[in-house]
């Protein structure tokens, strides 16, 4: 069984950890958190999770005693600890700590940090062959580059899209396409990737970074502009990003299938590009 990080850097049997009720992440959404991929026991993206952790830490105002250095030694530690060798993820949560239920931050109050890790095998036929989506208005709330615990319309936007039989839902705002209930997605038209521009409004997502230099490696023009609902329909090909998705087309929207219907060239490199940088296997079919 994995091992967790507490906050005082020690490790325990993630079935013997114990929190108390008056915990502000149980309580108020009061933290942030990450999930970070693992291919055959090495993390992916180690550093770029990492900071945006800090960057998410410093936007809702919480300070730990750890440098980021000594957090990624914990997170090493874990690893091995837990002799992991497989594919799989750990998952990283910060909290203000616990102290008795008031909506003011509270005093001398020690941040909550644990981490566990879990097996994942990669999602191969999904990568392959693509998904179906379904599109929904963005009801979040306007800073969701703060990677918060505050996950409640993300969870329905996505619960939404499995009833109807889908991967995900594409999310917009007044007719532009912000991202997806848990990942970033992209549109391709005449050979050039659009994304929605790193706002507030979106998570900068760590393999979208990745795909953005990928892009520029394979001299495909990556193009920070929103596109529209209207957009989507004319599309060459579509596909989204994230870190237990890695490069996934999308061949489907509310029903109507995106150019062909199959995945597309560019999601194909880029697919091709990850794999390499990850240094993991090339299952792609090509």
């Amino acid at each position: 069984m994995y091992a967790i990080i507490m906050s005082q850097g020690k490790f325990t049997h993630k079935d013997g950890l114990k929190f108390s009720y008056e915990e502000r992440g149980f309580q108020f959404g009061d933290g942030v958190y990450e999930v970070i991929r693992i291919y055959k026991g090495e993390y992916y993206l180690l550093d770029e999770h990492i900071a945006r952790l800090y960057r998410s830490l410093e936007a809702i105002h919480i300070q730990i005693k750890h440098t980021p250095e000594e957090l990624k030694a914990l997170l090493l530690q874990l690893l091995m600890k837990n002799h992991m060798k497989k594919d799989g993820f750990v998952y990283l949560q910060v909290t203000r700590g616990s102290a008795v239920r008031n909506h003011i931050f509270p005093e001398n109050t020690a941040p909550n940090i644990f981490a566990y890790i879990e097996d994942r095998a990669r999602n191969v036929d999904a990568i392959e062959n693509g998904v179906r989506t379904i599109l929904l208005p963005d009801e979040r709330w306007d800073n969701c580059y703060i990677k918060s615990l505050n996950l409640l319309p993300n969870v329905l936007a996505k619960q939404t899209a499995y009833e109807q039989g889908c991967y995900e839902a594409i999310l917009h705002d007044d007719q532009k396409v912000t991202e997806c209930g848990s990942s970033n997605v992209f549109f391709v038209k005449d050979g050039k990737i659009y994304t929605h521009p790193t706002t507030k409004r979106i998570l900068a997502g760590c393999v979208r970074m990745a795909v953005k230099q990928f892009a520029k490696n394979l001299k495909i023009p990556f193009i920070e502009e929103a596109f529209t609902v209207d957009d989507i329909f004319e599309a060459d090909e579509m596909f989204l990003t994230s870190s237990l998705s890695e490069v996934i087309p999308i061949i489907e929207v509310e029903g109507k299938q995106i150019a062909d219907g199959k995945p597309g060239e560019i999601a194909r490199q880029l697919q091709l590009a990850y794999e390499k940088d990850a240094n993991i296997q090339l299952e792609i079919a090509k």
